[in-house]
């Protein structure tokens, strides 16, 4: 077996260690996993690439995981055999008039939202640049508007995928329906390679914007308000409630309407007075810009869990009390929790409907810690038991379910946590299109 037998059959290019290009095809963007370094990457230039890959994978007996922006928080899309890059599989059509638009399986955000935007019309997305649209969308894919227009996968129309064995199949609701339902929530790289996806968008909605913020004395009075404001809420708006090592309180928002409606909204938070608070008029484009995500990157680690009810005082105590403790790193992103505002749209679907389960849920309850290479192995042990205990200890409060695209690689119990009722009939759609467990990670199905 050598790598030059493969480059010889395919259109884009196989890099070796050292190659130009080998490092930004294969990092990590979770530098937790930075030491995991595959034999060779492939560039795909196109579908067949894909076919190709997969088929010679399969004969030299070489494991094959799939690339797209490289965001897995468990260091998935990286492996110490064949890392298929699908970056170049990145081409846009947008049909205005019935409003599909069909991308390739390698497409990041920055260039998605470029394409849509010169016809107004969107569908659920990410918040940061790089992320791709298979991952985000095959793990369900929750946005800021997912309240008000459901999540990435339910806009999906159809998707086309390459099996383990090579072959090429269509699936959506009139095709391959069990396939085209997995794909809808039940986690990237397991049954296949998704090369395209075709969803329904539909026309922008001018919107507004919010980001409050407090001092850390205020965080369980402004967590119990805030709750209840999106619990009340319609769906137009969501909202993001934050605590972050640095004792800082955020309320950071979406509405799908006019500042002033905003306004009331958030009229029960002025009873304590932010020290910031900036609420305006956006297109829904610049909506985009504002809730954009950057990280200052490194290692991190993340657990959630969901809940149908808000948080009770002693649960929000919880949360404000583990994070004033989180235990320190030199990462500048440091540890903290956020309730994400979930429902509404969300949980217009069936929980078996969809692969995605969570389909009860009013909150997200996401928590993270952060820190450098260059810190000790002290310091790591400290954060991920600090992760470990606060995971435990606001469970007395939530749900045992977590979001499959914060995939944390510790999660106890991942398997119900993650895929609850559906995981029985995704062992199936496995059996029957993977059965050689050709595609096999720590949390594969």
């Amino acid at each position: 077996m050598t790598f030059d037998d493969l480059a010889a059959q395919v259109r884009g290019r196989v890099l070796l260690p050292g190659d130009d290009g080998f490092t930004a095809s294969s990092k990590p963007f979770n530098e937790r996993y930075a030491s995991v370094v595959p034999m060779a990457v492939l560039s795909a230039a196109c579908a067949e690439d894909v076919v190709t890959a997969m088929t010679w994978a399969r004969e030299n007996d070489v494991p094959l995981v799939a690339r797209g922006g490289g965001h897995s928080y468990a260091g998935t899309s990286v492996n110490t055999g064949l890392v298929l890059d699908l970056r170049g599989l990145c081409d846009v059509q947008v049909d205005p008039s019935s409003g599909l638009v069909t991308v390739g399986g390698g497409t990041r955000m920055r260039a998605l939202y470029e394409a849509l935007r010169p016809h107004d019309i969107a569908f659920p997305l990410g918040n940061s640049d790089e992320v791709a649209i298979g991952g985000l969308t095959l793990g369900g894919g929750v946005a800021a508007v997912s309240r008000a227009f459901g999540l990435t996968c339910d806009s999906l129309v159809s998707t086309d995928v390459v099996l383990a064995d090579g072959s090429v199949v269509s699936c959506s609701a009139s095709e391959n329906l069990d396939l085209f339902w997995a794909c809808r929530g039940g986690g990237g790289g397991n049954f296949g390679v998704n090369t395209s996806f075709t969803f329904l968008a539909r026309p922008v909605v001018d919107s507004a914007t919010c980001l409050l913020l407090w001092e850390w004395e205020h965080a369980v009075d402004v967590l119990l308000v805030a709750q209840e404001v999106q619990r009340t809420a319609p769906d137009a708006l969501s909202l993001r409630i934050g605590l972050t090592s640095d004792r800082m309180v955020s309320v950071i928002g979406w509405h799908l309407g006019s500042a002033d409606e905003l306004r009331t909204l958030l009229a029960p938070l002025s009873r304590t007075r932010p020290f910031r608070c900036d609420i305006a008029d956006r297109t829904y484009w610049e909506a985009v810009e504002y809730v954009h995500h950057e990280t200052a990157g490194g290692a991190f680690a993340g657990r959630t869990r969901t809940t149908s009810v808000p948080l009770p005082e002693e649960g929000v105590r919880t949360l404000v009390t583990a994070v004033d403790k989180w235990p320190g790193s030199s990462n500048p992103d440091g540890g903290g929790a956020a309730l994400f505002g979930w429902g509404g749209a969300m949980n217009a679907i069936g929980a078996t409907e969809t692969a995605f389960p969570h389909r009860d849920a009013l909150f997200l309850v996401s928590l993270d810690t952060s820190w450098m290479s260059s810190d000790s192995p002290q310091v790591v042990r400290d954060n991920l038991e600090w992760l470990t205990a606060l995971h435990e200890d606001i469970g007395e409060h939530t749900d045992n379910a977590s979001y499959l695209n914060f995939t944390d690689p510790d999660l106890p119990d991942w398997r119900q946590a993650y895929h609850g009722q559906n995981l029985a009939r995704l062992a199936e759609v496995k059996r029957r299109y993977d059965p050689d467990r050709f595609f096999e990670f720590s949390q594969a199905i």
